[in-house]
């Protein structure tokens, strides 16, 4: 740490980017939620296209994309921002709308945390239930707190409903509320037309999962026009040109090849409860999960020794030593089927020699 760091920040830990490896690395990569396709045969071939014009800067306001991602939508282009990933849309909403302090799960994207000791942002966890899930009515009058999470929930994988989370809108005229949409093209739910009811609702969702542009960076938001203004107030004083050129134009090709979309989709589907299934015969207790991957703990051995294990067969998982409830439970992003079979080949060796 260097003399010159602003003392508010020097204990600060960071989130947690340990686990990723390098792509050329020789792992299998179970552990990030990325998708195991490669993006649209359009996005890659808009996005060569765009970096022809690099030495010019992008448009700041996306508009031929957020003309696009509308019509998919059917929203208006004034209920549209996007950002450099989805965190950066969170990084946004920390910024301005968070006077009153933040609401969250106790389980759940641990970024959350760091964006409110990032800015100052007094906030309050509230527990998951006996079986891991959200409880609608904890977050009834919480008195102008911004309320956020994941839906479906992450590390988890179960969601609530649309009702539910209505009734969690309704209950709460005072306080915006933030629905994570990161995973929800898995689960095949959405609050997106709320937003034309209530005046308090923003979700965030992501091209990062399933339209595999992880690395391309590229999230939004939909809320009502008064919101995403004042959205875009706070991502023109700190970064008008957010979305490069080349991310801009994959965005565009991937919409235009939803078909692509939903076959990969329909594949990782197919390929979790293939997996569901075979790991429940192993002796995991697997949640139900509305996402792209598992969240499962065996019977008898540890979560920390079945990560440790897999990693000696080059599998990478991500394990979860906090908070104590979920230490013995692993994350598993599903992969290509071949992945996954490498993976289940391994597991039943481990489980094998641990009888």
């Amino acid at each position: 740490m260097s003399r010159f760091l602003s003392s508010r920040f020097a204990a600060m830990i960071p989130y947690n980017t340990s686990g990723d490896k390098s792509p050329s690395d020789d792992l299998i990569r179970l552990n990030t939620n990325e998708n195991p396709f490669a993006p649209s045969p359009k996005a890659i071939e808009y996005a060569h296209s765009a970096s022809h014009g690099l030495n010019f800067y992008c448009e700041p306001e996306c508009e031929l994309l957020t003309r696009k991602l509308s019509e998919f939508l059917n929203v208006q282009s004034s209920e549209i921002i996007f950002g450099n990933g989805s965190d950066e849309i969170l990084n946004f909403i920390f910024t301005g709308f968070c006077e009153n302090g933040a609401i969250f799960p106790d389980i759940t994207y641990s970024f959350y945390a760091i964006l409110a000791e990032f800015h100052a942002v007094k906030f309050e966890t509230i527990p998951l239930d006996e079986n891991f899930r959200i409880i609608p009515e904890k977050y009834f009058a919480l008195h102008g707190r911004t309320i956020i999470f994941p839906n479906p929930n992450a590390p988890t994988g179960l969601r609530l409903s649309t009702s539910q989370i209505e009734t969690i809108i309704s209950h709460n005229p005072d306080s915006l509320i933030i629905i994570d949409e990161a995973y929800a093209d898995f689960s095949g739910e959405t609050c997106v037309e709320l937003i034309h009811k209530y005046d308090n609702l923003a979700v965030i969702r992501t091209f990062s999962k399933s339209r595999s542009l992880a690395g391309a960076r590229l999230g939004f938001c939909v809320a009502c026009e008064n919101l995403i203004q004042d959205l875009r107030t706070i991502k023109n004083s700190i970064a008008p040109y957010n979305i490069n050129a080349m991310t801009q134009a994959a965005g565009i090709g991937a919409l235009e090849d939803e078909d692509y979309t939903r076959e990969n989709i329909r594949e990782i589907l197919r390929t979790r409860e293939f997996v569901r299934e075979e790991l429940v015969k192993l002796g995991f207790e697997v949640l139900d999960s509305s996402t792209n991957f598992l969240f499962t703990r065996h019977t008898r051995i540890s979560g920390q020794k079945i990560y440790e294990e897999l990693l000696r067969h080059k599998i990478l998982i991500r394990h979860f030593n906090q908070p104590a409830r979920i230490s013995d439970f692993n994350r598993i992003t599903i992969g290509t089927r071949e992945q996954m079979q490498l993976m289940l080949e391994a597991l039943r060796e481990i489980i094998g020699g641990n009888y």
